[in-house]
């Protein structure tokens, strides 16, 4: 799927209009699929990220399709704004210095490995989004997270952290899934 220019520019505005909408009434902008035809009203998994002068302020998504795109985007700008953990909810003075991503996924599909060396060989920096997942644990970077961890180990590594493991841990338990993004913002 490839989006217009006009459609990334909806989506955008839309992703705004979620966050200011929050700010006035505490909830999410109420999104009728009706209203965006054709693509944007396809089910597909986004990620909205939010940054403040080139630092992250938010990021939050779906991995699995589960609802049309222009309301998965509404809904994931509500809660990167407000919802994200690792930051305080949006405030009404940081919304026009915000700068708006969103990133919507392909989906994953499995990524079979032997061991961690034919894992990191498989992995195609720049491109792939990278899930792991073990037992009931479960992170995933997206493409965009290679800008700042560009060797494969690394990134890698990083992961597994973020999914609450060792950097050196290992199992063939272990299971991946990669999948791509159209990124825009």
């Amino acid at each position: 799927m490839s989006l217009t220019d006009d459609q990334r520019q909806r989506l955008l505005a839309l992703a705004r209009q979620s966050i200011s909408h929050g700010l006035e009434t505490g909830r999410p902008l109420s999104v009728d699929p009706a209203q965006y035809p054709g693509e944007l009203s396809a089910r597909r998994a986004t990620f909205v990220t939010l940054e403040r002068a080139g630092q992250l302020r938010g990021c939050i998504g779906m991995l699995e399709a589960r609802r049309p795109l222009a309301e998965d985007v509404a809904e994931n700008a509500f809660a990167a704004a407000f919802r994200d953990p690792r930051f305080p909810p949006l405030r009404d003075s940081e919304l026009a210095g915000l700068d708006l991503h969103i990133s919507v996924l392909a989906p994953a599909e499995p990524l079979p490995v032997k061991s961690e060396a034919d894992l990191l060989q498989q992995l195609r920096p720049g491109v792939d989004g990278l899930i792991l997942q073990e037992g009931g644990r479960r992170a995933t970077f997206l493409p965009a997270v290679w800008d700042d961890l560009p060797e494969p180990a690394r990134f890698l590594n990083h992961l597994k952290q973020k999914a609450g493991l060792p950097a050196a841990y290992w199992s063939d338990s272990l299971r991946f899934f990669r999948y791509t993004t159209e990124s825009f913002g």
